[in-house]
């Protein structure tokens, strides 16, 4: 149960440890239990040819990954029906995508000469704010960015030729998935929003070659985490890349601006692939990225889980920030100085503008007061003031003190100068 401040949208989600479920809840899970999915890298392969009448998915490396993925799908037992469901829906459209890219690139193979000019790439702990930065940056016209719409269908079929009713099919799709998610987790808006014209993280892309962070957030797959961790990452961050080139063959030229929390731990291969970025680091007390992270978990954990246990989130995400941080500390400095720019938390709120001067300047993007007026336009329309946010209760709903969080992560004080937020 959700509790709306009169004013301001403040949200408290006082029912995380004992969900009271909607109607509609308890109706969707219902429907779900009465099917079943294959996960097999040969069932979803074959659907996906089905799909789209094609049969070349390139480099056949990933069905290895794809073969774990499906494999840890089945080891968590508490996976609900509706997880199921969505994990297959997603597993297909991301191989059916991948048919679709190779296809395109060998009907115009001069796709793969496009240059991906100086991108800015933003990174940052989960939760922090950096889908703030992305859409700010991304209000820029200038930049080329990845709208939810696009990343979940970025090569258009022959169903989505636009219409005098439908303009854009991609969208229509996109809306719909998103309305039937604001059904059923109506306060996940005010924590990570997908709505069509969402910025997307590029780990959309990524997940294409199958591979990256992108199933931790889905299910609880330790397996899949130290394969991932313990494998070179080159091939899905080229794999990024060439979709990346898809997509400005279809609709471009322009500078790209893309994000994602995942990169902080890849820095070495995201510069080897993108060598001519400007790498925007934001930092944050990640007691407050934590914080967020285990409640959106919980929270959601009474759709896509058979149990609301605070113990999942707790047992997986404070080990996996630990991780993602240290590697950011240990790899931080093989970013070249004149292209990286440090965004700290409490700086940022005092003074935005000093630090969109400095991440312009490196781009080497002029920032008038045209854009300025925009930038600030953008970000006045996107507080959490005006949209609404979740307030949440680390020592009700975790029996966790801020403390309890922070006294692991010292090595990340040591090394950027992150005020504590979180008391």
């Amino acid at each position: 149960m959700a509790h709306a401040a009169a004013t301001g949208q403040v949200f408290e989600i006082t029912d995380m440890l004992e969900p009271v479920l909607s109607d509609a809840q308890k109706a969707v899970l219902a429907g779900a239990a009465q099917a079943s999915f294959d996960f097999s890298s040969d069932a979803i392969l074959t659907a996906a040819k089905q799909q789209t009448g094609l049969d070349d998915f390139g480099a056949m490396d990933f069905v290895e990954r794809l073969d774990l993925w499906c494999a840890c799908v089945k080891e968590d037992a508490f996976l609900s029906p509706v997880s199921h469901a969505a994990l297959w829906t997603m597993f297909l459209r991301y191989a059916s995508d991948r048919l679709r890219i190779e296809d395109i690139c060998k009907r115009h193979p001069e796709i793969l000469d496009i240059e991906i000019d100086r991108p800015i790439i933003v990174a940052g702990p989960p939760r922090s704010g950096t889908t703030h930065l992305l859409g700010l940056l991304s209000a820029d016209t200038r930049l080329r960015s990845l709208p939810w719409w696009e990343a979940t269908a970025p090569v258009p079929t022959q169903a989505d030729t636009p219409t005098v009713d439908d303009p854009n099919p991609r969208w229509t799709r996109a809306q719909a998935g998103w309305e039937q998610q604001d059904a059923l987790l109506p306060l996940m808006k005010f924590m990570h929003e997908f709505s069509p014209d969402h910025v997307s993280e590029d780990i959309e892309l990524q997940a294409l070659d199958f591979s990256s962070y992108l199933l931790e957030w889905l299910a609880y797959v330790p397996k899949w985490r130290d394969y991932y961790l313990s494998h070179d990452q080159s091939g899905p961050y080229a794999y990024l890349k060439k979709a990346l080139q898809v997509l400005t063959f279809l609709k471009g030229p322009n500078r790209w601006v893309i994000k994602c929390p995942q990169h902080m731990e890849q820095l070495p291969v995201l510069r080897k692939t993108f060598p001519d970025a400007t790498y925007v680091i934001t930092h944050r007390d990640p007691v407050g990225s934590i914080r967020s992270t285990l409640s959106m978990a919980l929270y959601a954990s009474r759709i896509l889980r058979t149990k609301s246990d605070p113990e999942e989130p707790k047992g997986y995400w404070i080990d996996r920030y630990k991780t993602l941080l240290g590697r950011c500390v240990r790899d931080r400095d093989c970013l070249p100085a004149e292209q990286t720019v440090d965004v700290y938390f409490h700086q940022w709120i005092k003074d935005p503008d000093a630090i969109l001067q400095e991440i312009y300047a490196k781009a080497g993007i002029p920032l008038d007061s045209g854009t300025l007026a925009t930038l600030h336009k953008y970000h006045a329309d996107n507080d959490p003031a005006v949209k609404g946010r979740v307030v949440f209760d680390l020592e009700r709903d975790f029996g966790l003190t801020a403390e309890d969080i922070r006294r692991d992560f010292q090595f990340y004080f040591d090394r950027f100068p992150v005020e504590k937020e979180v008391r």
